[in-house]
């Protein structure tokens, strides 16, 4: 029998390897190929045969959007389970892929569970999922259970590990604010002070304290759960006055306290973005142009 064989689509190398170390780790015979944008993955896709389709929404060339429309209208793909795997979790956007024939939605930022929960599902859908359990070490499959379609239930994200805090340099070409003060937690959730950070923890406000074309410094409240050194993540910005919002897609790249304590209540995050989309990459290049990280996202301002 065949081997199981993925397609992971999507412009962030960082993304594509996070996707495929999962599938690798969990499913040692999968096979899996990748593409960086929906042009290339079409050219691939005319030219080889894949059991499944995991593809990023927002990318140059061919959206993940479109490259499912296309494959919808192509005799041999219309049946190919394909997963949009992004950021773009708003319900009018979901309700757009439905139409367009999508078979499943993991939302960044994702946990290990929910992505594999994913590809099981589609791939039981397609009688695939046996085969890519058999293709297994026999040590692998004792891991999966006794009863394959136990995965498909879906399970609760792991535990994230407290991570120890590096030391950040400062990072060159940052639009730095003034010095502020710690924010409070009065501090109000739509102020333009402030944006969204989406982990897969969960989801927090944030104090973005300075931002350049790579990457933003935020502050945000410790929780129970601290969030980890290189955690995928997402940062929602909303600016103007048609509430434009930003999704930005990065990692955690440094945390330290925020307070010269050990038991700060705040932590600084210093949150590298990995989107290569023209669109947000304009976006962020606006803001810094006409100074609104610093004129809007200084608490109290």
């Amino acid at each position: 029998m065949s081997k199981v064989s993925v397609l992971v689509v999507d412009d962030a190398s960082f993304i594509r390897d996070l996707v495929k170390k999962c599938l690798r780790n969990y499913f040692p015979g999968i096979k899996i190929e990748d593409a960086v944008n929906g042009k290339k993955a079409q050219s691939i896709l005319m030219r080889e045969t894949f059991d499944l389709v995991l593809c990023d929404w927002e990318m140059p060339e061919m959206s993940g959007l479109e490259l499912l429309t296309w494959c919808r209208e192509q005799a041999h793909l219309k049946a190919m389970p394909f997963v949009m795997v992004t950021s773009r979790g708003d319900k009018e956007n979901v309700v757009q892929a439905i139409q367009a024939g999508v078979s499943g939605y993991v939302s960044k930022p994702f946990t290990n569970e929910q992505l594999l929960n994913k590809v099981k599902q589609a791939l039981h859908k397609i009688g695939r999922l046996d085969a890519l359990i058999a293709s297994a070490p026999t040590k692998m499959n004792s891991a999966f259970g006794n009863d394959s379609l136990s995965a498909l239930t879906g399970g609760r994200p792991e535990a994230v590990k407290p991570a120890p805090a590096p030391a950040a340099a400062p990072s060159k070409g940052l639009l730095n604010t003034p010095p502020v003060k710690a924010p409070t937690a009065a501090a109000p959730a739509g102020s333009r002070g402030q944006g969204q950070l989406r982990l897969a923890s969960g989801t927090q406000q944030c104090v973005i304290k300075a931002l350049s074309i790579k990457e933003a410094l935020l502050v945000v409240k410790r929780g129970d759960v601290l969030p980890q050194v290189l955690e995928s993540a997402v940062l929602d910005l909303e600016q103007g006055d048609n509430a434009e919002v930003a999704r930005l897609n990065g990692y955690l790249h440094a945390i330290v306290a925020y307070e010269p304590k050990p038991d700060s209540d705040w932590l600084q995050l210093t949150f590298r973005f990995i989107d290569q989309d023209a669109q947000k990459l304009d976006y962020i290049s606006r803001l810094i142009a006409r100074g609104t990280a610093q004129k809007h996202f200084v608490p109290g301002a």
